[in-house]
C-alpha cells in the first residue's frame, strides 16, 4: 500500500462496520479536529499478531477517560475489531492506528459532552519508523519545547493534542538532518524523544528517565521487563542533560520505533554496541514468537 493516507484500497473499521478506506471520513466541525478531543493507540502486528493488543486496548480506554469520554465499544469489541481489519484488509506485518473522539453534534465550543464518540480502526503495512537509522544509529537533535508538568495537562493519556509540540520539533529536527528530537521536561530533565521513549548505558548498566511526566509506553516496559530477566541493572531516575557525555551507548523504544540505536544527540555520539544489539535482536524475537 502507498499513496497519501486519504486515497488507498481497502477497509477501516469505523464505529463497528468495515467502511471503503476512502470513504472513512469525519464532518468538518468534528470536535476533536478543533479542540483535540481525541485519543490513540499505535500498534503493530508480526506474522498476524499484533504484540500487546490488549493492553493497547486498555490504554485507549484509560485515554478517553483522562479526556473525560467513555469508548461505546469495550476491550473486548476493540479485539476483534483490530483482528477483522488485518483479515479484511490481507494484513500479516502491519501497522494498526486505533483511534477514538468526539465526533460533531450539538456541542461546538469547548464543551462537548453532547457530542457522541467515534472509533475507527486503520491497519497499513509500515516498514521502519526511522529508516536505516535502526540498524547504523539515529541522529537525535534537541528540542527547543519541553514535557509540560502533570499539573497543566493530562501527561499519562496517549491524547493527540499532547503531540503538537512532537510535530514541530520533529519537523525542526529533520530540517537540520536528524531522525528525532529529545525532549527535557519543565524540570530540565531529560524526558523522551517526539514519539519513543530513551534508554542510556554506562559501565553495562541501563538507565532510563522516570516516566512521571511522560507517558509510559508499552515497549519502554516490555524492554525493562526482559532486560531485569537477564539480570541487567535497570535504574529508573533523573537523568540530568549534563549526564549525556557519560554514557556509552543509547537506544528508543517504541511501538513504531521498536528498538532503535542512536548513534548521536546533539554534540554527544554513541556507540551501537553489543548491549543495545542485544536489546533489538531480543526484541525483534519476542515480537515474533
Amino acid at each position: 500500500m502507498a499513496g497519501a493516507y486519504d486515497d488507498r484500497d481497502g477497509k477501516i473499521w469505523m464505529n463497528g462496520q468495515m467502511v471503503d478506506w476512502r470513504q472513512a471520513n469525519v464532518h468538518i466541525l468534528t470536535h476533536a479536529l478543533h479542540y483535540a478531543s481525541s485519543v490513540f493507540e499505535g500498534e503493530r502486528a508480526y506474522g498476524g499478531k499484533i504484540f500487546e493488543s490488549r493492553k493497547h486496548s486498555e490504554r485507549l480506554h484509560f485515554s478517553s477517560r483522562e479526556l473525560d469520554f467513555e469508548i461505546p465499544y469495550t476491550v473486548d469489541e476493540l479485539e476483534a475489531a483490530k483482528a477483522e481489519v488485518l483479515q479484511v484488509n490481507g494484513l500479516s506485518d502491519a501497522y494498526v492506528r486505533a483511534v477514538a473522539w468526539r465526533g460533531a453534534g450539538e456541542d461546538m465550543g469547548v464543551a462537548s459532552a453532547k457530542n457522541p464518540v467515534n472509533v475507527a480502526i486503520a491497519a497499513w503495512e509500515w516498514g521502519s519508523y526511522y529508516g536505516d537509522a535502526k540498524y547504523k544509529g539515529a541522529k537525535i537533535d534537541i528540542a527547543k519545547w519541553k514535557r509540560p508538568s502533570p499539573e497543566t495537562i493530562p501527561v499519562h493519556a496517549k491524547a493527540a493534542g499532547l503531540y503538537m509540540i512532537c510535530t514541530t520539533s520533529k519537523h525542526a529536527a529533520e530540517a537540520k538532518g536528524c531522525s528525532d528530537a529529545l525532549f527535557m521536561d519543565y524540570r530540565g530533565y531529560v524526558a523522551e524523544c517526539t514519539g519513543a521513549n530513551i534508554f542510556f548505558v554506562k559501565d553495562g548498566e541501563v538507565h532510563t528517565p522516570t516516566a512521571d511526566v511522560f507517558l509510559n509506553g508499552i515497549t519502554r516496559q516490555t524492554i525493562i521487563r526482559r532486560l531485569k530477566e537477564r539480570q541487567i541493572k535497570v535504574s529508573e531516575r533523573v537523568i540530568m542533560p549534563s549526564e549525556l557525555e557519560s554514557f556509552e551507548q543509547c537506544w528508543l523504544t517504541g511501538t513504531a520505533a521498536e528498538v532503535t540505536p542512536v548513534g548521536q544527540i546533539g554534540d554527544y555520539n554513541f556507540e551501537v554496541g553489543a548491549l543495545t544489539k542485544g536489546v533489538a535482536e531480543d526484541y525483534e524475537a519476542l515480537v515474533r514468537a
